[in-house]
């Protein structure tokens, strides 16, 4: 049994400390000490219902702390998930909070071996190991849906374990932690990738961007069928009978979101600056043209004075985070224009949030809304007779 470290518990993080604390003592550290206290107390709600399941259900050796140093004393292995949000100035992420955390686990740690799960750019792996001399550190990229993290750590498509030089040492670690991941899964065949870490931190990144590109063309491919009256759903169903393309990943929406692919993307693109490239900067700019072309849409249907609705701030079906959420972008556009807009997301407690009303007695919400705009259909819509206006025709991603 390993002792292993967990820094930041979001859903990358707490999704990974349970699958690993099935067969590890898992220390996970969270500067949120409300966070911390749920998890210790298995009060703590989440959207993904697995994390509940396990939490109040499973023998785990889990144990959330608000003290850095304790989640790091003695580890075999830290694993950093903290946040690394894109900088629009630097056009790189920001990763300071992983390079402060590596920082401690020299000091407090020097004989644990890193694993960075945050999202880092291309090389940042090698240069933080040049940079500081410790040369305990890895990179394993994780590929999880909000929402559905556990399931997809305890179900993975890989594991991939990046490794700043192919020597026996390094190939040795990240076998010993693949297998840990291995361990903790209910899938027993997993492919297991032990690369460069360079390479590993494009694999996320390309992954993610691919990802983005499939949401881009199948909202065009609305906008087009919208634009001509033509039945998207039809087409859709046609083309993704192709089993090249495959029927998934295929539900338009007002444009994809969320906390990774927007930054993951533009940070990509950054990483093309001497490089010739037309599909990542399509990509983007083609994200942007989807939002402004659902504001036109709404303004059609609605006068002056009317009350347009949003229902949930949120991206994805069961989705709990409002980060780098289309709907948002779509909300303010229509404010700019004069629209008067309420919201109805129940994650907010505030009255007022980006300058948008939050309206979050539903009952309420419906009598004052003329239109209701929803990324996603949920079972209280579906109970509505006011008009909504959506595209989502799949009820789910």
């Amino acid at each position: 049994m390993k002792k292993i470290g967990v820094i930041g518990i979001g859903y990358v993080g707490l999704s990974n400390a349970i699958v690993l604390a099935q067969n590890n003592k898992v220390i996970a550290f969270d500067i949120n000490k409300k966070k911390v206290d749920l998890i210790n107390d298995k009060k703590a709600t989440f959207a993904d219902d697995d994390v509940q399941s396990f939490l109040l259900n499973k023998k785990l050796s889990l144990i959330a702390t608000s003290s850095k140093e304790e989640a790091i004393l003695d580890a075999d292995f830290v694993v950093i998930s903290t946040p690394t949000n894109y900088d629009s100035k630097t056009n790189i992420f920001n990763t300071a909070s992983v390079e402060e955390t590596i920082n401690d686990v020299v000091e407090i740690n020097p004989d644990a071996w890193i694993v960075i799960k945050s999202t880092v750019g291309i090389g940042f792996t090698k240069q933080i190991v040049e940079k500081t001399g410790f040369k305990h550190i890895l990179f394993s990229p994780e590929f999880l849906r909000e929402g559905k993290a556990l399931n997809d750590n305890l179900n993975p498509s890989r594991i991939i374990v990046g490794v700043p030089q192919k020597t026996y040492e390094y190939i040795k670690k990240a076998n010993e932690f693949a297998n840990l991941l291995k361990d903790g899964a209910n899938k027993k065949d997993i492919d297991v990738l032990i690369i460069g870490s360079t390479e590993a931190e494009a694999v996320k990144l390309f992954s993610n961007t691919y990802l983005a590109l499939r949401v881009s063309y199948f909202n065009e491919l609305d906008t087009f069928a919208r634009t001509k009256h033509l039945d998207t759903k039809d087409i859709i169903k046609g083309v993704s009978l192709d089993p090249r393309i495959g029927d998934y990943y295929n539900n338009p929406s007002f444009g994809y979101g969320g906390y990774c692919l927007p930054k993951d993307t533009k940070e990509l693109k950054s990483n093309y600056e001497d490089i010739p490239q037309n599909l990542i900067s399509a990509c983007i700019d083609s994200n942007n043209t989807r939002k402004g072309f659902i504001v036109n849409e709404i303004l059609k249907l609605i006068g002056e004075d009317d009350t347009v609705g949003i229902y949930r701030l949120t991206m994805k079906t069961n989705g709990d985070d409002i980060r780098g959420s289309s709907v948002i972008d779509v909300a303010l556009s229509l404010k700019e224009k004069g629209i008067n807009i309420i919201v109805f997301e129940p994650l907010v407690k505030e009255n007022i949030l980006f300058g948008l009303k939050i309206e979050n007695d539903f009952d309420m919400f419906i009598n004052k809304s003329k239109l209701i705009v929803a990324n996603r259909i949920d079972f209280k819509l579906k109970k509505v007779d006011n008009f909504i206006y959506s595209c989502d025709l799949f009820n789910r991603d």
